[in-house]
């Protein structure tokens, strides 16, 4: 790679890395992952980013490589099968700046993987539906279908805490 397309790729990773640690974490709930995720979506927009950079704008790109790393993670069957050994980890620490409730962590949690993903671009990370679709690879209908089938389920789930939280101050 020439050195010219080496430094605005240094300089795009260095501004587009924390908003694209944001949007991990939000997709996958863990901060290690979530690092891991964008360290893998850099490394192949890398390989590509002097055929990338000259068509244009490449944040859609970017966040598409990004859908798709984490959406290959969850496929790989050593991610569902932990070993179980009656230890429990410490809990991650949340960086001060991200802003995110635990709450609304638990409740994206239960939301499924595509609805998730329709449902963090279009709505934390604030994008429009034709960018979500790009970054999917699915139709605007699509888009807005898991959107809004996601965010019931986020509305549940948040209602569901919430009498919980409820029915444990009143015993």
């Amino acid at each position: 790679m020439r050195s010219g397309d080496d430094a605005s790729f240094r300089e795009f990773a260095r501004d587009k890395a924390l908003p694209l640690r944001r949007t991990a974490y939000l997709l996958c709930g863990d901060w290690h992952l979530a690092e891991d995720l964008v360290q893998s979506a850099l490394i192949k927009l890398y390989r590509v980013w002097p055929k990338v950079r000259r068509k244009g704008p490449v944040d859609n790109y970017t966040r598409q490589i990004l859908m798709r790393c984490w959406l290959d993670e969850r496929r790989r069957p050593w991610r569902s099968r932990e070993n179980r050994d009656g230890v429990v980890p410490e809990e991650p620490m949340a960086p001060a700046d991200a802003g995110i409730s635990d709450s609304l962590l638990r409740a994206l949690a239960e939301v499924p993987p595509k609805q998730r993903a329709a449902v963090v671009l279009r709505y934390c990370a604030d994008l429009p539906v034709a960018e979500v679709a790009v970054a999917l690879r699915c139709s605007e209908g699509t888009v807005r279908s898991q959107a809004a089938r996601g965010l019931d389920v986020l509305r549940a789930a948040l209602q569901r805490q919430h009498d919980e939280a409820v029915s444990g101050r009143s015993v």
